[in-house]
């Protein structure tokens, strides 16, 4: 997965919050706009839309970007700085079997998701789909295990990348057919018909679509919030093999050699690009 674009109201309250609070730096400015992330490896693109309104709850669009840490320390460095900055934005934690996951809401309403992965080797799978849960993660003891001063002093230089993007659809079966019938992600796992979880090559999840607050979600209007999901491929190949699918399917793509973009059933903007 690759960077996630926001349309942002307040450009200059964001980028506080996501550089202050989750310990991202400005690694580009382009059209006014902000690329933050860790090194050279922008997590999310900051775009100005003043003039847009915030999505309802009941809208489809972003449920949350999930930022992928390297190790427990560097997670709980994170963890410990939003929570600093802005106490009421912290909304959860839970450990998955296969992550630790914290949760938090941006100043606009964006979800994010700040988790480590557990080993793959002590992943647990039952036929294709792996085993996940929503066991209880005490974010105070999390803390005092896993900070320290040193994880602290070196935030910014820690990795961080986007792991997965979690969406709000309007139907669950319609974009079990989108995501894995036509683009070709691999089903992991779904959620009492509620939640569906995606991958590829063996992850977890690359993406993810629920109805719990969206069910029967129209196509989106044009608000605040999600602006684009970027999906990289290893070859140039795979764009074209993807515009094929698209078009067999009824979707519209535009195809400029070096990128492919195309909305889901409900406009969320698609971009997917050689890596």
């Amino acid at each position: 997965m690759g960077t996630v674009m926001l349309k942002v109201g307040d450009l200059k309250m964001m980028s506080k919050y996501y550089q202050t609070a989750l310990g991202l730096d400005v690694v580009a400015e382009q059209d006014g706009g902000l690329y933050l992330g860790r090194g050279a490896t922008p997590v999310v693109h900051l775009a100005p839309a003043a003039g847009l309104q915030l999505p309802s709850r009941g809208e489809a669009g972003l449920f949350h970007t999930a930022i992928l840490f390297k190790d427990q320390p560097s997670l709980a460095a994170t963890v410990a700085t939003a929570a600093n900055f802005e106490p009421q934005a912290f909304v959860g934690s839970a450990d998955h079997l296969v992550s630790e996951a914290f949760y938090f809401t941006d100043p606009e309403g964006n979800g994010i998701e700040l988790y480590f992965d557990k080993p793959r080797e002590s992943w647990k799978w039952d036929g294709a789909n792996v085993v996940m849960d929503n066991v209880a993660l005490p974010p105070q003891q999390y803390l005092n295990d896993h900070l320290s001063e040193a994880s602290l002093e070196n935030q910014r230089q820690a990795d961080a990348g986007v792991g997965h993007v979690h969406l709000q659809v309007g139907d669950v079966a319609k974009a079990e057919q989108f995501y894995v019938k036509t683009l070709g992600f691999e089903r992991t796992a779904g959620w009492h018909g509620q939640a569906l979880f995606v991958s590829a090559g063996g992850y977890h999840h690359h993406m993810a679509m629920n109805v719990w607050n969206s069910r029967g979600a129209g196509p989106r209007k044009d608000t605040l919030g999600l602006g684009e999901v970027l999906i990289e491929v290893p070859a140039s190949d795979d764009l074209g093999a993807l515009a094929d699918r698209l078009k067999v399917a009824g979707y519209a793509s535009h195809h400029t050699g070096a990128e492919l973009r195309f909305e889901d059933p409900w406009k969320n903007q698609i971009r997917v690009a050689v890596r």
